[in-house]
Formats: structure tokens, C-alpha cells, sequence
């Protein structure tokens, strides 16, 4: 294991072990909620996206393939009955399928962090396919000390590079995989004690999830009203737990204020737009992925009112919309 970044010559994963994210068989043709089409996206790649429209996890992986270009496919999940995940093993969101050019291949990539590192991976590295790369994210099964079954998802946050990162410094590396684990590990835990503070809020949020989401569009009336209903109350209750679990104040906004200061602070010690710089990394999309999941509800009104995240939010947003780190996959295509 190499402390700041990973070399991909160096054997992590026998191809064994790196087939398990290859489907056995080709999945069901299911509807299809949206479709991204960019026109500068010549890396031949079907892409399909699992997801909930408001999941941050979910949120941080289309804010990465919008960035970057990636024309996808989306399967919107229901959040009760998940039938549209029924036919696999694995039920989370999101997952992406992808079917490799001019081959019957299809790889399911699992977990929103490695589903991101392994394609910035990808688009970093001129000479490596994503068949490879997968083998340089083995999965451990194991069972916890409550005997529950648990799946680590190894080197995650590492992206795979040739003898040496492209233009970065270790520094840079390090900093961008520290700041994507506190997203994961922190930032996320405050979003939904601040969404469904109130039986109210929780039902706005539920309100606008569905109105963003297009469930009218998606689902039958019964099942979107049963996940609004049933769904807001159920997350009441849940940010309940969530927020003795993850010890936040009792004013759960403070603790939503104070852990955007912690990036907003960096931000400005770096004195620069992004914390990658004058361009976004992979931790400025994370961060800015998560937020997209709240934008619509109080919560967010309410941190860009106490924060000085607005100005940041807003040329993220622009960033992303105008898929400005397209040219890695068009240099990927040229070396292809």
C-alpha cells in the first residue's frame, strides 16, 4: 500500500477477484427515467445509473459524470419496494452498469466512492481499461461483532495512476482524499436530522423529492404516495436516531452551519475557487454532490443564509452544467 496514491502496475487483485463486478448475465430491460446525452462523450460506454433522485450518495455520483461529460441512463429506484433492484444481489444505490465498447461486458460498479474513483481512474490514465482498474478494488466480506454481513470495498478513495499522478503534487492527493473522507464520514451524517427536523420539514422534503424526482412520471399513485407519506414519517423518527448517533447538537442546524464553516474555512486558507484549486476536484464535486440532495428543502435555504457557501455552491453548479472537465474524455479517446 503506497501513502499518498496508488500505482496500478503494482499487483492489488488477482482477476478473480476483480470479476466479481462483472454480471454473470445481461440485466432486465427496465424504464428508463431520464437520459444524458453529451455529445462530447466518445468513450463508446453504455452507462446506467440506479439511484434515488435525492440520495446524496447518488447526488455526488451525477455530479461527478455531469463534470466530466459521462452520457448516461437513469433507473429511478423506488425507495419502498425497490423492484427495479430486485434482479441483483446487490440492492444499495447507487450502482452503476457499464457496457464496455465492442464487448458483451457489463460491469456493476458498487459504492458511490469507489464508483468515482475508479473512473477518475479511468480518464486519468491513458493506457488502462476499466476491466483492469476494477481488480485494483477488491471487496472483503466479512461479519461483524453483531454478527451482521459486511462488504468493504478496498482502496477506495485511492485513484490508480501510472509511475506518477498527472500535474498533482502529494500533497494535493492527500488533501483531496482527506476532504472526500469527511464527506463520507461526516458531512453526509448532518444532512438528514436538518432535513426532517420537524413531522413538516420531513414532509416538504418529501414534497419536493418527489417533484424533483418526477415520481408522478415513474411511479404508480399508490406507490409515490406511499413513499411520501409513509417515507416522511419514517425519517422523522429516523433523524431522531441520527442525530443521537451522530452526536450533533440540539439545535441540529448549528451543527449544519458549523461543519460547512470547516470546508468554507480551508477554502479560504487555500485562497483559492475550489479546493482543487482553480478547478474543482474530486472533493469539491463530492461536497457539492451532497448539497444538490437538500437544496430544495429548508435546510439548505437556511445554511446558504448563515454560511458564505452560496457564491462557492453557485460556480459549482456552473462548473458542472458545463461539463467543464470534459476534455479528459476526449484526451482518453485520442490515445484510445
Amino acid at each position: 500500500m503506497y501513502d499518498v496514491y496508488m500505482k496500478i502496475n503494482t499487483p492489488l487483485a488477482s482477476p478473480s477477484e476483480g470479476g466479481e463486478y462483472v454480471l454473470p448475465q445481461e440485466p432486465p430491460v427496465l424504464k428508463v427515467s431520464r437520459s444524458i446525452q453529451v455529445p462530447t462523450d466518445t468513450t463508446g460506454m453504455k452507462i446506467t445509473l440506479f439511484q434515488y433522485q435525492t440520495c446524496p450518495f447518488c447526488c455526488k455520483v451525477r455530479a461527478f459524470l455531469d463534470y466530466y461529460g459521462f452520457s448516461y441512463n437513469v433507473i429511478e429506484v423506488n425507495s419502498v419496494t425497490r423492484a427495479q433492484t430486485r434482479w441483483t444481489d446487490y440492492r444499495k444505490v447507487p450502482f452503476l452498469l457499464v457496457k464496455l465498447p465492442n464487448s458483451e461486458t457489463i460491469l456493476q460498479l458498487k459504492d458511490s466512492t469507489m464508483i468515482i474513483s475508479v473512473l477518475q481512474s479511468y480518464l486519468d490514465n491513458k493506457s488502462e481499461g476499466l476491466t483492469d482498474l476494477v481488480k485494483c478494488y477488491p471487496t472483503m466480506h466479512y461479519t461483524d461483532e453483531e454478527g451482521e454481513k459486511r462488504v468493504e470495498i478496498m482502496n477506495r478513495y485511492f485513484l490508480m495512476y501510472g509511475q506518477h499522478p498527472p500535474g498533482r503534487t502529494k500533497e494535493d492527493i492527500v488533501d483531496e482524499r482527506k476532504w472526500r473522507k469527511w464527506v463520507d464520514d461526516v458531512y453526509v451524517h448532518v444532512l438528514s436530522p436538518n432535513v426532517y427536523r420537524t413531522p413538516s420539514e420531513a414532509f416538504q422534503a418529501f414534497q419536493w423529492f418527489s417533484k424533483v424526482g418526477k415520481w408522478e412520471e415513474h411511479f404508480a399513485t399508490w406507490e409515490r404516495l406511499l413513499v411520501v407519506y409513509v417515507g416522511a414519517a419514517a425519517m422523522y423518527f429516523i433523524g431522531k436516531n441520527l442525530k443521537r448517533r451522530h452526536q450533533l447538537k440540539d439545535d441540529v442546524r448549528q451543527s449544519f452551519y458549523e461543519e460547512t464553516n470547516v470546508f468554507l474555512k480551508a477554502l479560504k486558507k487555500k485562497g483559492t475557487q475550489f479546493l482543487g484549486g482553480e478547478k474543482p476536484n474530486l472533493a469539491d464535486l463530492a461536497i457539492y454532490g451532497v448539497l444538490t440532495a437538500v437544496e430544495g428543502c429548508d435546510a439548505f435555504q437556511d445554511v446558504k443564509k448563515n454560511t458564505r457557501v452560496s457564491q462557492w455552491f453557485e460556480s459549482m453548479g456552473e462548473a458542472v452544467r458545463q461539463h467543464r472537465g470534459a476534455h479528459l474524455i476526449t484526451e482518453k479517446a485520442n490515445v484510445a
